[in-house]
């Protein structure tokens, strides 16, 4: 049983319908959701307006792409509130393990997959019908208990004139950025801190040697931080951006923020990257599962992803769906073969490794 800290929330939105913006005009939404519901009642089947109560959000994900997918969420259902507690992934499932004997939340939206596959006892299985024939299976838990939202490749981030000044080469694997040239140059941040440093942490072990053998290139690579590493996975991308590193290791969702920018890019490590994907799931006792369950399969569904890729830059889970621009297909990468309850269930016994490392360097 992972012992359980007592967290504080970062913050408690209450969202109303009048927050919500769209792009449509008020008569076009109000035709939309009268087909809709015509639709929905010819069928015997609930409309969107029959929904009613509310549902309870945890979700770390960023405010703007979390606010615009709650406030669309209840567009469509306009009699349903949304409460939302925004927060970073340890702390929420923290609190879910907290609170299981009296569950406040609903749904837990976002963080990553390893982070959820570590908590998965405070979950209860759902299959979200409507849209499971259109997410491999690489991207659910084989017994429902989280579903894959958003898979999120982990890049190697450049400083395109700090390379250039330094008459250096871009890197295109992790490997190289074991090289001396890169001593002190590379902004990484601390695993303890950070979910998605904890996955390119686990990422570049498998890519080199595995759960075993991969400690040999993690001590390499720590060798040639130089004793430079960040407290938080924002700061990698954007201290590359400021000329304060010449490289990091970040996320594709960051990386793609840049695009159109000519000082900086991006590659997909050629020795393997992942794709672990952000996950929702419904949380085991959830007072209001119909509304969680419907929530989650919003959050699946192609006007949801389409929405979300195409204004934030997430890429969509779903395989009937084009990524975003400038991101490479899944299927051109090389990806490791990441374990999933390795990752979960060893996160603390890696950690501690990291962290030795760490002290006796």
């Amino acid at each position: 049983m992972k012992k359980v800290i007592g967290t504080s929330i970062a913050a408690l939105m209450m969202l109303s319908l009048a927050a919500c913006g769209t792009t449509k005009t008020a008569e076009t939404a109000a035709s939309s959701a009268a087909e809709t519901q015509a639709q929905s009642e010819a069928a015997g089947e609930k409309g969107p307006e029959d929904y009613s109560g509310s549902v309870v959000v945890y979700s770390p994900h960023d405010a703007d792409p979390l606010n615009a997918g709650v406030n669309q969420f209840m567009e469509k259902y306009p009699n349903v509130k949304v409460e939302v507690v925004a927060a970073g992934t340890g702390e929420l499932t923290n609190r879910v393990a907290a609170e299981s004997a009296n569950p406040i939340a609903d749904v837990l939206w976002g963080g990553g997959a390893d982070s959820l596959a570590a908590f998965k006892e405070y979950f209860t299985p759902y299959v979200s019908e409507a849209n499971d024939s259109f997410i491999d299976a690489a991207y659910k838990d084989p017994d429902g208990l989280w579903i894959g939202e958003s898979p999120l490749p982990m890049v190697i981030f450049y400083n395109k004139e700090l390379i250039e000044k330094d008459g250096l080469t871009i890197p295109e694997t992790w490997e190289d950025l074991t090289s001396p040239e890169w001593k002190g140059k590379i902004a990484y941040c601390l695993p303890s801190k950070s979910g998605s440093a904890y996955t390119q942490l686990c990422t570049m072990m498998l890519a080199h040697g595995g759960k075993e053998d991969g400690w040999n290139f993690v001590q390499k690579l720590y060798e040639n931080l130089d004793g430079k590493i960040v407290d938080s996975s924002s700061k990698c991308h954007k201290m590359v951006s400021d000329g304060e590193f010449h490289v990091g290791i970040t996320i594709e969702k960051s990386a793609v923020k840049y695009a159109g920018n000519d000082t900086v890019g991006f590659i997909y490590p050629k020795d393997g990257t992942s794709a672990v994907p952000d996950g929702v799931a419904l949380i085991k006792g959830a007072p209001n599962e119909e509304n969680a369950k419907l929530f989650i399969d919003f959050v699946l569904s192609k006007e949801c992803q389409t929405e979300q890729s195409q204004s934030w830059g997430r890429r969509p889970v779903r395989n009937d769906m084009e990524v975003g621009e400038g991101m490479a297909k899944l299927s051109d990468l090389i990806l490791v073969d990441y374990d999933f309850d390795w990752a979960a269930n060893s996160k603390e016994e890696i950690i501690e490794k990291f962290n030795d490392i760490m002290v006796e360097n």
